[in-house]
């Protein structure tokens, strides 16, 4: 058997397998610490089956699935997946792909060695000045994207990195965000240079690359697996406009976080006629 998704629902699990079972796709629900399996019972089916999940991942509310159980006289869900929940930690890595996590962690150990007062802003802070710009040192195009310089500020980024970025890791590959990360981090961080100077850090930037991508990609093709809730859309965006007005009580990288807007809606764009992973 193929393993085809993990779902924290086992209703929706369900669901979703009587449905397949309509096509004649059958498959096979196991419970595990990580959630609620959907397994392929014939591999003949895979291509069928995978295009099916997608579609699902899309509109996994829609009557289709739910009326499949009616239909297969099961309302209720077989597992009671009660006896396994998981536990948080499980659960944020389980959210999370590999370029996701390495992110969090050398996100975490720069802020650390910030703390204990090792000279790291120095090393990894954006070019001093223009006249550096065509220096040996390309990485300073990237790496002030992982200076943090508060609890807060250090934190609320790296929530929004592991919920956007590691949705995209998980739908599209480790590829997809790679990319979005070095281009989310190095165009704003330019961008930022210009309007304020070298000393500004900060995940932000690249997490407003992972929102505008996530909301055009999931708008233009529903297909992708990609989710990105209007209320949240609203949220960031007002919270781009209070920054702009310095309405926020701190010091925000204004520019960076519209460059990364904008370099995420131009990948949405490009996107749109990919295929899926």
């Amino acid at each position: 058997m193929i393993q085809l998704l993990v779902l924290g629902d086992a209703r929706m699990a369900q669901a979703l397998v009587d449905y397949l079972a309509t096509l004649g796709i059958p498959c096979e629900l196991t419970q595990s610490e990580l959630g609620v399996s959907v397994w392929l019972a014939d591999e003949r089916r895979l291509a069928q089956a995978q295009q099916e999940v997608k579609r699902f991942l899309a509109e996994p509310s829609h009557p289709r699935y739910m009326e499949a159980s009616w239909q297969s006289g099961r309302a209720d869900a077989r597992i009671d997946y009660s006896k396994g929940m998981t536990d948080p930690v499980t659960d944020f890595l389980h959210q999370a792909g590999p370029l996701t996590l390495v992110v969090i962690i050398a996100c975490l150990a720069i802020y650390a060695l910030d703390a204990i007062g090792l000279p790291i802003f120095d090393e990894l802070a954006f070019h001093p000045t223009l006249a550096q710009f065509t220096d040996w040192q390309a990485w300073r195009y990237i790496t002030p994207a992982f200076i943090h310089f508060s609890v807060l500020h250090l934190v609320f980024n790296l929530l929004w990195w592991w919920y956007l970025g590691g949705q995209i890791e998980q739908r599209l590959g480790s590829g997809k965000l790679f990319i979005l990360l070095i281009v989310g981090a190095a165009l704003p961080n330019i961008a930022e240079f210009f309007a304020s100077g070298p000393r500004f850090g900060g995940l932000s930037g690249v997490v407003y690359a992972l929102l505008g991508y996530s909301w055009l990609r999931a708008r233009l093709q529903p297909a992708c697996g990609l989710a990105m809730p209007p209320a949240l859309m609203g949220f960031m965006l007002v919270w781009l406009v209070l920054g702009f007005f310095d309405m926020l009580g701190t010091s925000t990288a204004n520019m960076a976080h519209l460059a990364g807007l904008l370099v995420g809606l131009a990948q949405g764009w490009l996107d749109r006629h990919h295929k899926p992973v």
